[in-house]
């Protein structure tokens, strides 16, 4: 992407085109393919012709007249014809049932049991979320390569297997569910934290994942999963404003201006949470979301009670047991135990490739007096995050050990 309004409409509507090419055409390659040709013809025109009216639309048309164009240019069979009449005919209303929405119903498809969940969770990441390749790897801590092979097989598997492009029935719903949340927790995740680029956060991949999660929640209102979910996303969106200076630079939790976290955000988190907690089937995405809840009850951050805190990552260490909970668990514990005590549990953990615990890891390194580990902890970290706010917190946090 080379001009700015198309790149702002690629963020906010490939995964829709995306969604609705596939549903047309019914195979996810050549979704892909006609939706990329769609943008590279948007990157030559609107230049100079201008922005269009309703941006998505005139994407979602271009990609199906370059669909047709290809099927009659390379097909000489009379099935290739035959699909371009379909697509040249009017497709007709959307199909109605349980999942009434492109996108979801795109999430329930990628997330069909043939395939192995990370795959089911990574596919879906591309598709709806248009992540590349390299942000899916980060967010899933493998090598590139890997995830480029793993993308590469689940389409293959889709193909080969000739899995229906159908929304499930209503029964099939509960056993999708478990992917399709993983899937719009990890879209709303790397909106919340992107993994590389000039901006901290992408507010498009927020915005489509909380869209997608209230439609969840209509979908299924009596899953608190799903509304643990929801009220996470809302918990911690409630924060964005804070978390930058104007300048955009990263703003910690503790030195956060809480003034400016949004107060209806909050009060419909909690009631959410609440609603979770009645239901008496806690599961990890309610203790995530009672754990937002309870920084957003504090006025101060030193009013925070990171005793209850610990005690949640505790139980969600139980549910889910995983070194990222780990992670996170040590930081509350150095508010209660102090920065030594959780050093100890950080060198526990296996996560050498995640920035975030070398960030971690050279901040109690620091509290503790170690300089010169915290220094080379703080160099790995910047070595391993290609987010730009991000860089910059670290190598002021690097400059001032001196």
């Amino acid at each position: 992407m080379t001009d700015p309004a198309v790149e702002t409409v690629f963020r906010q509507h490939y995964g829709r085109a995306v969604a609705v090419l596939v549903r047309l055409l019914g195979d996810i390659d050549a979704a892909e393919e006609a939706v990329q040709d769609a943008f590279v013809t948007a990157v030559a025109r609107w230049p100079s012709n201008g922005v269009p009216p309703s941006p998505a639309g005139w994407i979602i048309t271009t990609a199906r007249n370059r669909a047709i164009d290809r099927l009659r240019r390379e097909g000489s069979r009379a099935d290739r014809y035959a699909q371009a009449a379909l697509l040249r005919a009017d497709p007709g209303p959307v199909e109605e049932g349980p999942v009434p929405d492109d996108r979801l119903r795109m999430v329930f498809t990628c997330c069909h049991p043939a395939l192995a969940v990370p795959a089911q969770v990574a596919l879906t990441l591309r598709l709806l979320g248009g992540l590349t390749t390299a942000e899916i790897a980060a967010a899933f801590l493998v090598p590139e390569p890997t995830m480029a092979q793993r993308l590469v097989r689940a389409k293959g598997k889709i193909r080969d297997a000739r899995i229906p492009y159908r929304v499930p029935s209503e029964a099939d719903l509960p056993d999708r569910l478990p992917a399709v949340l993983a899937v719009v927790y990890l879209i709303f995740t790397e909106g919340h934290r992107a993994t590389s680029g000039e901006r901290l956060v992408r507010e498009d991949l927020c915005a489509e994942a909380i869209r997608l999660g209230r439609l969840l929640a209509a979908l299924m209102p009596d899953e608190p999963e799903v509304l643990g979910l929801l009220a996470l996303m809302l918990l911690t969106e409630s924060r964005r404003a804070s978390r930058t200076t104007a300048a955009g630079e990263l703003v910690l939790l503790a030195d956060q201006d809480r003034s400016l976290w949004d107060p209806a955000l909050i009060a419909e988190g909690q009631d959410l949470v609440r609603r979770c907690l009645r239901r008496n089937r806690p599961g990890p995405y309610q203790v995530q979301a009672a754990i937002n809840a309870v920084h957003s009850d504090a006025e101060t951050a030193a009013n925070t009670d990171w005793r209850q805190i610990v005690a949640l990552y505790d139980h969600l260490l139980a549910v889910t047991p995983s070194p990222v909970v780990a992670l996170n668990r040590a930081v509350a514990v150095a508010e209660v135990d102090g920065p030594a005590l959780a050093l100890v549990l950080v060198d526990e953990l296996a996560l050498t490739r995640h920035h975030v615990f070398h960030a971690v890891r050279a901040d109690l390194l620091r509290r503790v007096g170690r300089s010169a580990e915290a220094a080379e902890a703080y160099g790995t970290a910047l070595s391993l995050t290609g987010n730009e706010p991000e860089r910059a917190f670290l190598q002021r946090r690097l400059s001032s050990l001196g």
